[in-house]
């Protein structure tokens, strides 16, 4: 069902929960249960149907976000997908979080309920009125225990600012803020106003036939809350700062490779659109993830990144069926562990790589129902291009590129990982380091 597709996944701040959007508006909040022990990457669980077992995500509440609209005025269909979700700290009792789909972000509460008052003077055990010539005592409510529910309510909805597809929301360090991007501008929120907002970036050119590039992604600095980047169809990354104008239309900083004019062809363009940018927890690196590649660069030298990463070198072969088939277009997600050590994105297959930055050892694997026995340990795959195969390898030419894996996120501070393949989630546990 394309209801089902998963389309982001986002821990929360302490990684007890785990939240996943799809395509047909939903929000699953997972919990974790107690710890588990063990070694190698493991799967905790497969889908959300599973058996209830200790040290895995378990469902805690599921809840309809987005309905599909229609804007009467552009004739257009908004779909209910979910583009993203970011969770604020936690504050109190109750959970918060963002959700958005292509023109509204919702600002959603998640609390628990295990008590119920009973004893009502003025109605009934149904919750009917009573006749008040009836009553003839004064009764003292009480709160019973009760089964937990779990309640998610929207608290404010915040719509009506944007005239083209959003692609990112970001909290601002301050916890007080919000931006939201589409393909032409940047917004500015404050989580207590709904009805305007400021327009921090706006690259729409007076004539729409001059468009040259487009936003792709945009995130707040960790840290600092007057620092955001956002990254361009272009390949290029710019850091802005809020103190130096209220429109920021020139950047501070401007990140970009110089091209290697050898390495230049039709689909050059088209390979270097960032479809994601990640600080690092830290705040001194911005991790960008292209078709091909991951790249982390320095917030100090804008000319060149100071790793890169090659994710599916061997398809530079397969750029002409993947252009026919529309798969160029995929945007890939990528995310840091916990100590900026590691990083992670997708690739097709439903195979994800991980590079380590301090080894620079990395690894493929694969999120799939045969190998994804819950306990199983994962085993690294290879892909081989031309010549011979060997046994436990995968041909270039056979890989499924219908099985993508698009959206990832890594627990904040433990090797825990969940990687979305369609409609399927997949929970892994590391338990070596």
């Amino acid at each position: 069902v394309v209801a089902d597709i998963i389309s982001t996944v986002e821990f929360n701040h302490t990684g007890e929960l785990l939240a996943t959007g799809d395509k047909g508006g939903r929000v699953v909040i997972f919990q974790r249960e107690q710890e588990v022990s063990g070694e190698g990457w493991r799967v905790l669980q497969l889908s959300k149907n599973q058996v209830h077992r200790r040290g895995e995500y378990n469902v805690y509440s599921t809840f309809q976000s987005h309905e599909p609209e229609f804007d009467y005025l552009k004739s257009l269909e908004i779909e209910e997908k979910i583009n993203k979700i970011r969770w604020l700290p936690q504050q109190n009792a109750a959970y918060f979080l963002l959700s958005t789909n292509d023109k509204t972000v919702k600002l959603w509460k998640v609390s628990e309920r295990d008590k119920r008052p009973e004893g009502y003077n003025l109605k009934d055990e149904e919750g009917r009125l009573r006749d008040p010539a009836t009553i003839t005592t004064l009764r003292v409510p009480v709160l019973r225990p009760m089964d937990l529910m779990v309640e998610a309510t929207p608290r404010r909805v915040f719509a009506n600012a944007h005239t083209y597809h959003i692609n990112s929301i970001s909290v601002n360090s301050d916890y007080e803020t919000y931006m939201s991007a589409d393909d032409l501008r940047i917004n500015l929120w404050n989580f207590e106003i709904t009805n305007q907002s400021f327009n921090i970036v706006d690259i729409k050119p007076a004539n729409m036939e001059e468009l040259t590039e487009v936003i792709t992604a945009a995130e707040f600095h960790p840290h600092h809350c007057n620092t955001f980047v956002y990254s361009s169809s272009k390949g290029t990354i710019r850091l802005c700062d809020m103190r130096a104008s209220a429109l920021c239309d020139r950047h501070t900083k401007f990140f970009e490779e110089p091209e290697d004019p050898s390495n230049r062809s039709f689909f050059s363009e088209i390979i270097s659109s960032i479809s994601d940018v990640k600080f690092s927890h830290s705040g001194r690196y911005i991790m960008t993830r292209d078709y091909l590649t991951v790249k982390v660069w320095d917030l100090n030298m804008e000319n060149r990144p100071i790793e890169t990463y090659q994710v599916h070198d061997y398809l530079r072969s397969k750029l002409c069926s993947l252009y026919e088939n529309d798969c160029i277009f995929d945007k890939f997600e990528c995310v840091w562990n916990g100590s900026d050590s590691v990083i992670m994105t997708g690739s097709y297959n439903n195979f994800f790589r991980m590079f380590d930055r301090n080894t620079k050892r990395d690894v493929t694997l694969e999120a799939s129902r045969e190998n994804s026995k819950p306990r199983a340990i994962l085993k690294p795959r290879k892909v081989c291009v031309g010549g011979k195969r060997r046994k436990d390898e995968i041909s270039v030419d056979s890989l499924d590129f219908s099985k993508k894996i698009l959206h990832t996120a890594w627990h904040p501070s433990e090797n825990i990982i969940a990687v979305a393949a369609t409609n399927n989630l997949y929970i892994f546990q590391d338990k070596v380091n």
